[in-house]
């Protein structure tokens, strides 16, 4: 791969690894003579500009990439009347009170005048 196939990006980071591997005592990738090694003071991230150079590291690049979508969806609303609500909430609201009064929970208009009178008894 080329120099120019990469990012910027890209090629920091590769240059950056190799110049590591190459500072830790990796083995150089390309025959340099004593001399050249010592015109560059024997700097790792020369050297490792040099591999990339030439061709001779063996690096490969993922790259994601978003996947296309060819057709948006799209959610519908529905428009639901107030009307519709409220007699849904009191459908509820009677099946709720005959599984109370099944239960023994409530004894239907009974326990609202209990109610009632307990309030009086309590006020007087």
């Amino acid at each position: 791969m080329n120099k120019e196939d990469f990012t910027k990006y890209e090629m920091a980071r590769i240059l950056g690894a190799r110049a590591l591997q190459v500072a830790m005592d990796a083995p150089i990738l390309l025959k340099m003579s004593k001399e050249e090694l010592e015109e560059i003071n024997y700097d790792s991230l020369k050297i490792a500009e040099k591999e990339i150079e030439e061709g001779v590291l063996p690096i490969t690049v993922y790259r994601p990439m978003p996947k296309r979508v060819e057709s948006k969806l799209s959610i519908k609303e529905e428009k639901i009347d107030d009307a519709k609500i409220i007699e849904k909430a009191k459908e509820i609201e009677d099946e709720i009170k005959e599984k109370a009064e099944e239960m023994g929970f409530a004894n239907g208009d009974d326990s609202e005048s209990e109610l009632s009178e307990g309030e009086n008894n309590g006020e007087e």
